[in-house]
């Protein structure tokens, strides 16, 4: 089954790289706002490669979460996925090996950074790589927004602080947390509307766990939490003032709790949608604070 470019990248899920590209950019941001008081040098090319290295890892977990649900009946013709799998664009074979590929790329890179900067990146990027491969596995057992939170809340900006001052800068758990939380509402958007089919397929997501009612002031809690965060930071002067400007993606946040508020155990389909415009809040919300960072990184 032969495939063009735009086939193969339209399997990686490119709309939703932003999971990992926009922490990245957030915590690279930081540095820069902040590099004035640091005492050693900055690598910049190490955040940028770190960044392609993260953007990659995802790459890899996309495609092995769309070889295991298509594996064990998760995705099935019923049910919402991304079909590539269900519709036999493609075969799980070459998903599995394309997923795995794209997670040894990473790890190349993984090891260059690690020769760069220092051990400590080793049990990171151990971390990230076994978060990436079993995600699938941690989602089905209720401990997907868990792996989520840590891989694209904590572990990309404390990776890329590391490899581009050679220090574990603890501050960086803090700084990129609020974009975490909203792509924990991401996955936690799909899964809410996945409750009724996920059930038939005898997993547990945290959405189940839940149940609707439940998963809806959760989601409300992950995407307040982030905006908060934000506030808290700039009062404890974390962050320069500038920062508040992310409050200016608080609309495209109402929209997202007004969708999910809407919805009933009978309507989930109408969540078809969400995840895509939580999507674009991470987007948002992420550049915004990227401009802040880096316009008080310059006055």
């Amino acid at each position: 089954m032969k495939h063009s470019l735009k086939e193969w990248i339209f399997a990686t899920r490119p709309w939703s790289l932003t999971a990992s590209s926009m922490p990245a950019l957030v915590a690279i941001s930081y540095i820069f706002f902040i590099r004035n008081n640091l005492t050693v040098p900055v690598h910049w090319l190490h955040g940028v490669i770190a960044l392609f290295g993260a953007v990659i890892f995802q790459v890899g977990g996309n495609l092995l979460n769309d070889y295991f649900d298509y594996k064990f009946k998760v995705d099935r013709k019923d049910t919402y996925s991304s079909r590539i799998l269900v519709d036999e664009q493609f075969t799980p074979q070459s998903i599995y090996n394309f997923g795995v590929i794209a997670l040894l790329v990473g790890s190349v890179i993984g090891i260059y950074l690690l020769i760069r900067s220092g051990w400590h990146l080793l049990w990171i990027g151990i971390a990230g790589f076994l978060g990436a491969y079993f995600y699938n596995r941690l989602k089905n057992i209720a401990l997907g927004d868990l792996n989520i939170s840590i891989i694209y809340g904590l572990l990309i900006g404390l990776g890329i602080g590391y490899v581009m001052t050679g220090m574990l800068m603890w501050k960086m758990l803090l700084i990129t947390t609020p974009a975490g939380f909203l792509i924990v509402a991401i996955l936690h958007a799909n899964n809410t509307r996945d409750i009724v089919n996920d059930g038939k397929a005898h997993i547990k997501t945290q959405a189940m766990m839940f149940g609707v009612q439940a998963s809806k002031i959760y989601f409300a809690i992950l995407i307040l939490a982030s905006y908060t965060a934000i506030v808290c930071f700039v009062i404890f002067n974390i962050l320069h003032p500038l920062a508040l400007i992310v409050l200016l993606s608080l609309p495209m946040a109402i929209q997202c709790l007004k969708k999910i508020f809407s919805i009933t155990i009978n309507s989930l389909d109408l969540i078809m949608t969400l995840a895509v415009s939580v999507a674009n809040l991470v987007m948002i919300f992420c550049l915004l604070y990227v401009v802040a960072n880096f316009t008080a990184g310059i006055i």
